[in-house]
């Protein structure tokens, strides 16, 4: 493709690239996407087959356009997402190229813009939006060897339970992805030692209603601000098999071994810290602190809803937080596999532009960056709680394409 000019090109055809190519379309800002696989790629080659939407049909959506055939409160398959996102793209006339890598942004001298290489040529271009998002690069923390002689893969590598070595299988993270492939490894037949580190622990349902919901009307989804200490902690939410409340006490119940946070390997030992017991209360608290709200909520507005005293019986702890597992020898405990479901880095090496503090996080506010210009989207708590979500992702594009449209103006005057 020979050299091209547009007046901004959005990096990224996921689901924040869709929706800040529908706020530009909005402002007439002539655009590009490009998108280096096909859109919504993650979906669709980076999660493992069985994998479904966290949020409920009704939620985990754009405004725009709803799921076809589905009911509200029934969560999307991988497959189904990527599917959304094809027909959003058609359904807005998104101006999106597939199959181009963008291998660097630079900031041209002594002229406003940005000069971008790809696979496909290059793009001269006033506004870049880096709309990737945050999950770009597994993380793998460095604590057992590649040469360990244990099969070791990210959870965004996981396919199946057919795909690992026969024999028990570790698998690292309380997060969704982690809580999800351990019961699906356990169902398989297989042995199952499950790392549960710090979390939280909403409820899926409470009083018949999503916990989505609880969040949206008392306002926790527009909180800009993570709690004290919560800014990387994992949420312990699933919308498999219908959707259900994860409770660390039923996977232990089911015969899945509970362990503590992985701190260390030393000759085919792996050690855990003792705060197994310390992570499943703290869960439990913050699951009762939502309960309480929504309560409190209910009485003050009046909602006549179901009460449900029992979602608060937690039954005994599990034998493991009384008698932790610190050590397990992986050979003898028949451990051959472990999945690290341990989260996800940014890589922004392609955006070369002074748009990033000094720890390398990008430089923004709001999605607005320290370089003009250059504007970055999807990242998690960019404006507010919800911005990762689907639905989030959508309002925000629009703070970022009334920006442009601000700017632009500006830029015309004469």
């Amino acid at each position: 493709m020979p050299s091209q000019e547009v007046e901004a090109l959005v990096v990224g055809g996921g689901q924040a690239g869709l929706a800040m190519s529908e706020h530009l379309s909005g402002h007439g800002v002539q655009h590009l996407v490009v998108e280096r696989n096909r859109i919504a790629e993650r979906w669709r080659s980076e999660r493992w087959d069985s994998l479904v939407a966290n949020g409920p049909a009704w939620h985990d959506r754009f405004p725009g356009l709803e799921f076809d055939g589905l009911g509200p409160d029934d969560f999307p398959t991988k497959d189904r997402v990527a599917e959304y996102f094809e027909a959003y793209a058609e359904k807005i006339a998104a101006p999106i190229r597939t199959g181009v890598e963008v291998t660097s942004v630079r900031k041209n001298e002594g002229r406003q813009g940005f000069h971008v290489e790809t696979s496909d040529g290059t793009i001269e271009t006033r506004y870049v939006i880096a709309a990737t998002g945050p999950f770009q690069r597994p993380v793998f923390p460095p604590i057992v060897p590649e040469d360990a002689g244990i099969a070791q893969l990210h959870s965004s590598g996981y396919r199946n339970p057919g795909q690992l070595p026969e024999g028990a299988v570790l698998v690292v993270g309380a997060g969704s992805s982690g809580v999800q492939i351990a019961e699906e490894l356990h169902r398989s037949g297989r042995r199952v030692y499950l790392s549960v580190g710090p979390h939280e622990r909403p409820p899926r349902r409470y009083r018949g209603r999503d916990f989505c919901w609880w969040l949206g009307v008392m306002g926790k989804w527009d909180a800009d601000i993570p709690p004290q200490g919560a800014e990387h902690v994992t949420i312990a939410v699933s919308g498999a098999r219908g959707g259900r409340t994860v409770d660390f006490r039923a996977l232990a119940g089911m015969g899945i071994e509970l362990v503590g946070l992985t701190s260390s390997y030393d000759e085919g030992v792996l050690r855990f810290a003792p705060d197994l017991a310390a992570n499943l209360a703290r869960g439990d608290a913050g699951y009762l602190a939502v309960l309480d709200e929504a309560d409190a909520y209910a009485t003050r507005n009046g909602l006549d809803l179901p009460e449900e005293p029992e979602a608060r019986v937690l039954g005994p702890d599990p034998e493991r937080a009384t008698d932790p597992i610190l050590e397990l020898d992986l050979a003898a405990a028949g451990v051959r596999s472990i999945v690290w479901a341990t989260g996800f880095a940014v890589d922004y090496g392609w955006l070369q532009v002074d748009a990033f503090d000094e720890n390398g996080k990008p430089d923004h506010r709001r999605g607005v960056s320290s370089e003009l210009g250059v504007y970055f989207l999807g990242l998690p708590w960019q404006v507010r709680r919800g911005s990762s979500f689907i639905w989030g992702v959508w309002h925000d594009a629009k703070l970022v394409a009334d920006h442009i449209a601000t700017h632009r103006a500006y830029l015309r005057y004469r």
